[in-house]
């Protein structure tokens, strides 16, 4: 949780200093991007088995993020 926190406000300071953020936006952004990464990780470990692999590779994390049409 904290690491998170902290990450979130050094990103947030490369924008613009001075920012606050309640304890609950932190939050929300953990809980998004926890959603978005285990959706990503389930779509990367598809690839990989459809390669009859069990390892997830980088290749699988960017043909995953190319299928959702993200950019790779």
């Amino acid at each position: 949780k904290l690491p998170f926190q902290r990450l979130v406000r050094e990103i947030a300071q490369n924008f613009k200093t001075g920012l606050r953020f309640q304890n609950s936006t932190a939050m929300a952004l953990q809980e998004a991007n926890e959603a978005y990464l285990v959706g990503l990780f389930e779509d990367t470990n598809l690839c990989a088995i459809h390669t009859k692999r069990v390892t997830i590779m980088p290749k699988d994390i960017q043909l995953a993020r190319r299928i959702r049409g993200e950019r790779a």
